[in-house]
């Protein structure tokens, strides 16, 4: 498992270390880094997509930007460091502190760190037609979402089965997924109506819907990557939804709880939502929150603040947060 992430002249993180659980909620005002984090992730999978000028600080503290990615045990010491570089324009650096004679997981570990993902759903995204071919994956905005369970469906018929009976906790309205051809090689979805029985295509689901459902697809996703970034998963869900929401991502991070045979999935969300928020009081530790000072922004787990237990006590953990207490909410003028 990833221990932390350390953070130097990327952006608005000049000196930033951010600390992991198997799940970690960041929360905390605009312009504090939650999206700069994964940025970051995103720049380690596709460096090509952000040179070194577009991630350098505006106060750097040094000519190189750097992200650094600290392993816990069993493989603690292991760091595996991506870095930019002036003289190299464009061009990424990689390499681990330690060998891979000292760490035979090592080349595993770097491939598990630079297949990371991350999502921001958007509902237009998810209802385009997607086309149909081996290996589809779920791009970062909902995309291919109709392809992805197209073929869940054609190679895993009892993964699909499950995803239709949590629809139904989802969404009580809707009994089943279905999907359209709206023309050769590609699909679309059409949710069915439990009641009435009417197929209501994607183009007329709502944004919340079809966020809902690129959410529950993304947690029984037959593959998922070791580490996946969400921006405000929450977002368009109505508040009843949000334990659902968090459900799924802990069917990710912990698939021991729900029978899932695989290696746990660390994820990181980002959130303004104090209901969303509500949902994590019980684990302060996955719970980090952003500050900004001056030019940088800093991070601290919840659980390391002092006298959080008497803070806690008191109120929804939500209410505590929009308060003031905590930190992580904008200055005054």
């Amino acid at each position: 498992m990833i221990e932390s992430i350390e953070f130097k002249n990327f952006k608005v993180l000049r000196d930033a270390k951010l600390p992991l659980s198997r799940c970690t909620v960041l929360i905390g005002p605009n312009g504090t880094g939650k999206t700069t984090v994964l940025q970051a992730l995103q720049a380690v999978r596709e460096p090509a997509r952000y040179p070194f000028a577009a991630v350098r600080s505006y106060l750097p503290l040094g000519e190189e930007v750097e992200v650094c990615v600290n392993f816990g045990p069993p493989h603690l010491g292991v760091h595996f460091v991506a870095e930019w570089y002036r003289a190299k324009g464009t061009q990424l650096g990689l390499r681990f502190s330690r060998g891979v004679e000292e760490c035979p997981e090592g080349p595993a570990l770097q491939r598990g760190v630079r297949r990371n993902r991350v999502f921001a759903f958007e509902g237009r995204a998810i209802a385009r037609p997607a086309a149909v071919a081996a290996n589809i994956e779920l791009g970062e905005n909902g995309a291919n979402l109709a392809a992805v369970l197209d073929d869940i469906r054609d190679t895993d018929a009892e993964r699909f089965t499950a995803i239709n009976c949590a629809l139904g906790q989802w969404l009580p309205e809707f009994k089943s997924i279905l999907f359209a051809k709206p023309e050769q090689g590609s699909k679309s979805l059409m949710l069915q109506t439990r009641k009435e029985g009417v197929s209501v295509p994607d183009n007329d689901l709502s944004q919340g819907t079809l966020i809902a459902l690129a959410m529950l697809t993304l947690a029984y996703l037959p593959k998922p990557p070791a580490l996946i970034g969400i921006e405000e998963p929450d977002r368009g869900v109505h508040p009843r939804l949000l334990r659902l929401v968090q459900d799924a991502i802990y069917r990710l991070c912990y698939p021991e709880s729900c029978g899932e045979k695989r290696e746990p999935v660390q994820v990181i969300v980002t959130t303004h939502s104090p209901y969303f928020l509500d949902l994590f009081k019980d684990r302060p530790e996955e719970v980090v929150i952003a500050n900004r000072v001056g030019m940088e922004a800093k991070f601290v787990r919840l659980s390391d603040h002092p006298n959080i237990e008497e803070i806690l006590s008191g109120a929804p953990l939500g209410e505590i947060w929009y308060s003031g207490i905590l930190g992580g909410v904008p200055s005054e003028p």
